[in-house]
């Protein structure tokens, strides 16, 4: 049995990893709370992301003995740069003493996987918040063709969106130039639209839970291909 922890920030849209576990074989995703305000503001996020709050989160984690540990938040990752984030996996690892990441850097590894060069992203975060993953992707060698910031104050307004509303947030955001679709944000219900959106997108789609368990189990080393949960968990599970 491959264990993987998540710490997720506050309350949104953690039934995401229960829907992904049930269609997923020989994994268990233990998601484990830290709590602050959920605004989509550049202080509040880096205080999200503290070194307290991850270490409160592995401790929560721990009795399961997970085989990698992922901070499952994008905003409270790219807020603090790719040389700060890249830190923050650091600390955590040593924190955990197994495998860990962001999904931040869960987004750059599923686009490398995939070979993505251009993509479109339909980004929940207002501008200000929203241009430092644009920033994030650029560092790591992205080309990004169309970004959209839909200006979301909190992450528990995003938890509230239906799922016609992420559906046509994708549809609306696409580029006919990028190869793919990203949607960041796990205060954002995804993993069970994400097949709907490729098809009807005609290309991959990449979204903040869906990239946060792919490279999770990937870390701890499971690389089982997998059926409803997008072209990355089939066309990406062996990286």
């Amino acid at each position: 049995m491959t264990v993987v922890g998540f710490i997720y920030p506050d309350h949104a849209a953690e039934d995401d990893y229960p829907s992904a576990e049930a269609l997923l074989d020989g994994v268990r995703l233990h998601v484990a709370h830290t709590y602050g305000t959920d605004l989509h503001a550049i202080p509040e996020l880096l205080d999200l992301g503290s070194p307290d709050k991850l270490a409160g989160g592995a401790e929560q984690l721990a009795g399961h003995r997970p085989d990698a540990v992922v901070w499952a938040c994008t905003s409270g990752s790219f807020v603090f740069g790719t040389e700060g984030a890249r830190q923050q996996v650091e600390t955590l690892r040593e924190t955990t003493g197994v495998p860990t990441t962001s999904t931040s850097f869960a987004f750059t590894s599923a686009a490398k996987a995939l070979g993505l060069r251009k993509v479109s992203v339909a980004a929940s975060y207002p501008a200000d918040v929203a241009d430092r993953f644009r920033q994030f992707l650029a560092d790591d060698g992205i080309e990004i063709v169309s970004f959209a910031s839909a200006g979301i104050d909190t992450a528990a307004e995003v938890g509230q969106l239906s799922d016609e509303q992420v559906i046509e947030l994708g549809l609306a955001n696409d580029h006919p130039d990028a190869d793919a679709v990203l949607i960041p944000d796990t205060a954002m219900r995804t993993v069970l639209l994400v097949d709907e959106l490729e098809r009807r997108l005609g290309k991959p789609v990449l979204t903040a839970n869906q990239v946060t368990i792919w490279e999770g189990l990937r870390l701890a080393g499971h690389t089982k291909p997998a059926e409803g949960l997008g072209r990355l968990f089939r066309d990406g599970a062996l990286v």
